[in-house]
């Protein structure tokens, strides 16, 4: 019976003499040589034959030897200060049929062997004196030989030499194998595709190793570096695993540091991974892979342009420079980022975005680090307008960066997520854009406390997001210190809604804390501040237990100011101004108050809370005096005929007259005619009151409310009272 030997992979190996640099690929053929009994003379032919396999063998080593010196030089060599001249096996397509034959019989391991390569030339030497051990009677094959015929090893032979390939594999790492390549195809014009499956192998097997090593070797994506992305990322087994290490290097500005498995610690540049895409961009078949990462590579090429507008280290630089040079290109980092941008929006379809941001000058805007921010939001919306779905799939990934990073490109990735919130679920995402602003709530930057207070508003159509918001109360309150009328302006909208769903009573130091804060706002100048400062007040009152000892200062102290807004220009803050003035009543037990205002006897409400005690009407005075500096004539108005009424109340204090008369001499000559008569009459009425007597009966009354103020405490004269008791 015939027995098949087992099957071993071919190899185009030819002798140096016999091949040029320009010889075709040798025919893979294979054919099975049946076992026959020996004959006469078959000893001596098989000894001749045996010599022949030796001779062959011990040359197919030696190349198998020059082949992996070859490649380690020009490992070397591509380290230290450039690449050579191709050497000459890089010419041969002996060198390609070796790699190929390498990774198709081998596994590669990330680990350095080293160690093997000093013993490597004695063990083939000793291996291929060995081939001359092959019995008479053990089956042969042949082993095509470059087209020139054949001869054949014996199946010794054919183990030593597969066990040569084993050394290779150890000595040869997947970074030494991926640098020839790419080295093999520059050498090589017209033979881009010769060792795609290679390639294909070697990335599945390392894809960090292939892609990083690629990234340095060609940083610049020349023809042969394209040529190898096109093939690893238009392939289902490398695509996905290829798309995702370059997502991280884009993402790693200025570079992305790792260490590949045979050691190399260099940086890869994050430009260099956008010239990559920008190459397979231009791609008439762009991946589907790359369409489908469309959200993650968005937002990896927007902060790019925002990393390269902020800053260039100089080694970026050099690197861009030779960029230019080899693409021709006439533009800057930030600028070529943005084309890159544009060009993967065109590919989604997107080209309306593009020409709505020209029209509005958004990419020039892009490239200046003072307005960047305010391009992206405005990209945000022109990306919003397009598809939802698609922002809906940005905003998430925002979010999630936003929350488990803190990174330097926080100010445009809050102004984009900003303006794409409304495509998220409240439910689902509720939490996470809570603790994402309620970090940028006490940042010392205006614009991040904007956006984070914006960020939240798109939470108030939710009932339920106000319990999770709660907890924001005091950083909120502190924001309405602030300077800036919008962030105050936002942050009352976004106090309201707390309280206004917040079912449980508001614990007193919060209130108080949140009066103190709102009483400067009711003069605030910008009118929709003023407006929601008092209703949130009004809606404060309601919260509280009528009578708050600790809160009763603050709450009287706004009778005044929104008794001068009960006059207000703007009807809708007049309107609040009063409803509130009732709620104050109410709380304060002020039922006679409380009547004054909802009849609008407002002139005897004044008149009630400047008689009620003569120290608090001096306190009232000092809080008027603003009111004449109103720019509304209404308040400058109601401000004077206020400080006549509080001059007739004060007779006798000459400190306070005196200011008085100061003050409403200063407003003789105001701009309305109106105003300045109703000065110089309370002026008169003032000097007339002055030189009259006071009233006995005022006087009496003064004396009792000094009295009552000076009196001891109820609580120690009952304990003095229980003590005569006791000693009784």
């Amino acid at each position: 019976m015939e027995k098949r030997p087992p099957r071993v992979p071919k190899l185009a190996w030819v002798e140096e003499e016999e091949e040029g640099p320009g010889a075709a690929p040798a025919q893979e053929t294979e054919k099975v040589v049946p076992f026959h009994p020996p004959q006469e003379g078959a000893a001596l032919d098989h000894k001749q034959e045996q010599e022949s396999t030796r001779g062959r063998f011990r040359r197919a080593a030696q190349l198998v030897c020059k082949f992996i010196k070859s490649i380690r030089q020009e490992e070397t060599i591509s380290r230290g200060a450039g690449l050579r001249e191709y050497s000459e096996v890089l010419k041969h397509e002996s060198s390609a049929a070796l790699v190929d034959l390498l990774v198709e019989r081998g596994v590669f391991r990330p680990e350095q062997v080293s160690s093997l390569w000093p013993g490597f030339n004695s063990l083939m030497s000793h291996m291929a004196s060995q081939a001359t051990s092959v019995g008479p009677c053990e089956p042969l094959r042949p082993l095509q030989c470059g087209g020139k015929g054949s001869t054949s090893l014996g199946t010794l032979g054919t183990l030593l030499l597969l066990a040569v390939f084993q050394i290779a594999l150890c000595l040869l790492q997947v970074p030494a194998m991926v640098r020839y390549i790419h080295q093999w195809l520059t050498a090589n014009d017209s033979a881009e595709h010769r060792l795609d499956n290679t390639l294909l192998h070697l990335t599945k097997a390392q894809p960090n190793d292939a892609v990083m090593t690629l990234l340095r070797v060609a940083p610049s994506c020349d023809r042969a570096a394209m040529a190898m992305w096109k093939t690893i990322m238009c392939s289902p087994r490398t695509a996905e695993l290829v798309q995702l290490i370059l997502l991280d290097v884009l993402g790693s500005w200025p570079e992305y540091s790792t260490c590949t498995s045979d050691g190399d610690k260099t940086g890869v540049f994050a430009l260099a991974a956008t010239v990559v895409m920008w190459k397979i961009l231009q791609e008439p078949c762009v991946p589907h892979n790359v369409k489908l990462h469309f959200p993650h590579l968005f937002v990896h090429l927007l902060f790019q342009v925002f990393f390269s507008t902020e800053q260039m280290p100089k080694k970026v630089l050099t690197f861009w420079k030779g960029c230019q040079e080899q693409h021709g290109l006439a533009t800057s980092p930030n600028r070529f980022a943005v084309w890159t941008l544009k060009s993967l929006l065109y590919q989604k379809q997107y080209k309306d975005v593009v020409m709505a941001m020209e029209r509005r000058c958004g990419w020039d805007t892009l490239l200046c680090a003072d307005t960047h921010h305010y391009a992206v939001g405005l990209l945000a919306r022109e990306m919003r307008h397009a598809s939802l779905e698609l922002c809906s799939s940005i905003a998430l990934h925002l979010l999630w960066l936003l929350s488990t990073q803190e990174p330097r490109w926080d100010l445009p990735a809050l102004a984009f997520l900003v303006e794409v919130l409304e495509c998220l679920d409240s439910s689902e995402c509720g939490d996470s854009v809570v603790e994402v602003s309620s970090r940028y709530l006490q940042s010392e930057c205006r614009e991040r406390r904007r956006l984070a207070l914006r960020a939240l508003l798109e939470l108030i159509d939710d009932p339920s997001m106000a319990e999770k918001m709660w907890r924001l109360t005091e950083s909120l309150m502190d924001l309405l210190w602030d300077s800036d009328a919008e962030i105050a302006g936002l942050t009352l909208i976004t106090l309201s809604f707390i309280f206004l769903h917040k079912s449980i009573l508001i614990s007193t130091p919060i209130a108080l804390q949140l009066a103190k804060a709102l009483l400067p706002l009711f003069d605030h100048e910008n009118s929709q501040v003023q407006l929601l400062s008092i209703k949130l007040f009004q809606d404060m009152m309601g919260f509280l237990e009528k009578g708050e000892k600790p809160l009763e200062r603050p709450v009287h102290q706004s009778l005044l100011p929104l008794f001068f807004h009960c006059h207000d220009e703007n009807q809708r803050v007049a309107e609040a101004s009063r409803e509130t003035l009732i709620c104050v009543a109410e709380f304060l037990r002020r039922r006679d108050l409380e009547k004054l205002v909802k009849k609008e006897k407002l002139w005897i409400f004044a008149n009630c809370l400047l008689a009620e005690d003569r120290s608090r009407a001096a306190e009232h005075l000092r809080r008027a005096l603003p009111y004449l500096q109103s720019p509304q004539e209404p308040l400058r108005e109601a401000a004077v005929r206020f400080m006549g009424m509080a001059g007739r109340s004060l007779r006798g204090q000459q400190g306070e007259l005196q200011l008085i008369s100061e003050a409403l001499e200063g407003m003789v000559n105001d701009i309305s005619l109106s105003v300045g008569s109703l000065a110089i009459q309370s002026l008169c009425i003032l000097k007339a009151a002055e030189q009259a007597p006071m009233p006995k009966f005022q006087r009496l009354r003064d004396q009792l409310r000094r009295a009552w103020k000076t009196r001891p405490r109820l609580s120690r004269l009952g304990w003095l009272g229980c003590w005569g008791s006791v000693e009784g």
